[in-house]
């Protein structure tokens, strides 16, 4: 049992089905544990008013392993509706969109606000009806949320957080070891933010949205019609609280776009040991999109790409906000393009394969580790890197020893994880 803060009640674990479990949902408290066995749920989820405490969340989860609890989508219904509700973990649950016009999860618009929500070990599948139908969505203000190990398959969007008019501000986030492939549109996008509503409780202190070793691909999707990058975020608020706001975005594989860039941003955006790969066309721009580039710190990524490597549309000199491009392995045409050579290794598209161990192989067997002595280069300042999370460790868990370009710190061996569709492992300890 677990005593809940404020009037005394006592957290249960409950079992349901599907002919309960709307019953049993509305009955919640801080602390609660909702185990919906195997079935196919066909009355949607609604999140609707549960606030658990930072202490005692409530936890919906489906079955860990065997057969699964399906929520199964209906019309102009979204499938996992969230309205004002908190400290809410959403767990192992398939959703399935039955091609209907239909967000699998959504933070509804006509809500204030939602926070302090998990969705782990989510599969989502069957949103792919139009672009605007979308995996994970927030339209309403929502912060700390975290969203990790999900697989979004073949969405028209994969998660579209915020809203359009930047006035659903999604704040202090960590979106980590999803699988995303194969959407019509973004596998993600966060959107630019207009001052931020007066809430309680949200922050207004400076604060990061981090993404993290996620796989984006869209290796069989996109349209030519509407192109989108695999992944775009927005610019911060431009004054009041979240101006300083940042984006680290690091350890992820980004994989192959026919039709537009792999990676798109704006505002202040760290962006580093990545991996990069995209037969048809350009790997990443950082350039104005709602306002401008603001501090920008790309460095330790490998680029193979058709186009061009990576652009950076540059703001004029100001030094409230610092830009730099460094120690990135970039094999492109042109490999930079509007940010000095400095202490990066450059060639062409077609020289990767002298200088990367398997470059051009099927995924699986892609092996993006530079070949032995051919990323060595001067040390570079470490300084100015190391007050981003995770700046010394390489996309494969190891440290950087300061002397090698892109996204591996050693030039020997093979990785620990070849990249491929499936969620990224958890990086072995260094």
């Amino acid at each position: 049992m677990l005593f809940c803060t404020g009037p005394v009640c006592v957290a249960e674990t409950h079992s349901a089905t599907p002919d309960n479990y709307l019953a049993t949902l509305k009955k919640l408290v801080p602390g609660d544990y909702l185990q919906l066995l195997p079935g196919e749920y066909r009355q949607g989820l609604p999140i609707a008013y549960l606030n658990g405490t930072m202490q005692a969340p409530i936890v919906i989860s489906g079955p860990a392993i065997g057969p699964p609890a399906v929520l199964v989508a209906r019309p102009e219904h979204n499938t996992v509706s969230i309205v004002n509700s908190s400290h809410v973990v959403l767990r192992n649950m398939d959703i399935d969109g039955r091609g209907l016009p239909v967000d699998g999860v959504k933070c509804e618009g006509h809500a204030d606000w939602a926070h302090h929500i998990t969705l782990e070990g989510l599969r989502i599948r069957g949103h792919g009806n139009n672009q605007q139908t979308v995996g994970i969505s927030t339209k309403c203000p929502a912060w700390n949320w975290i969203i990790r190990r999900n697989v979004i398959e073949g969405a028209g969007t994969g998660m579209y957080l915020g809203n359009s008019d930047g006035r659903a501000p999604f704040i202090a986030g960590l979106i980590e070891h999803n699988l995303v492939v194969d959407a019509l549109g973004y596998n993600l996008q966060i959107k630019h933010q207009q001052p931020r509503p007066a809430l309680a409780d949200m922050p207004v202190e400076k604060s990061a949205t981090i993404i993290r070793h996620n796989v984006f691909s869209k290796a069989h999707g996109g349209t030519k019609e509407t192109a989108r990058p695999n992944v775009l975020v927005g610019h911060w608020p431009l004054n009041g609280p979240g101006r300083n706001d940042q984006y680290f975005i690091y350890g992820n594989f980004f994989y192959q776009n026919p039709h537009e860039s792999l990676f798109q941003g704006e505002g202040n955006v760290a962006l580093y040991n990545n991996l990069f790969v995209n037969h048809s066309g350009d790997a990443a721009h950082i350039q104005p999109h709602n306002d401008t580039t603001r501090r920008v710190a790309v460095f330790h990524n490998t680029v193979v790409a058709k186009g061009v490597g990576i652009t950076l549309a540059r703001r004029e000199h100001d030094p409230a906000y610092p830009q730099f491009v460094t120690a990135n392995s970039v094999f492109a045409n042109p490999p930079l393009h509007g940010a000095a050579v400095g202490a990066n290794l450059t060639g062409a598209y077609d020289e990767a394969r002298d200088y990367l161990a398997q470059p051009f192989t099927a995924l699986g067997k892609i092996n993006l580790m530079p070949a032995p002595g051919k990323a060595k280069r001067k040390a570079i300042d470490m300084q100015r890197l190391s007050v981003y999370p995770d700046w010394d460790i390489d996309f494969d868990g190891r440290t950087h020893d300061g002397h090698i370009s892109g996204a591996y710190g050693t030039d020997s061996g093979q990785p620990r994880w070849m990249p491929k569709l499936e969620i990224k492992p958890v990086p072995v300890a260094r």
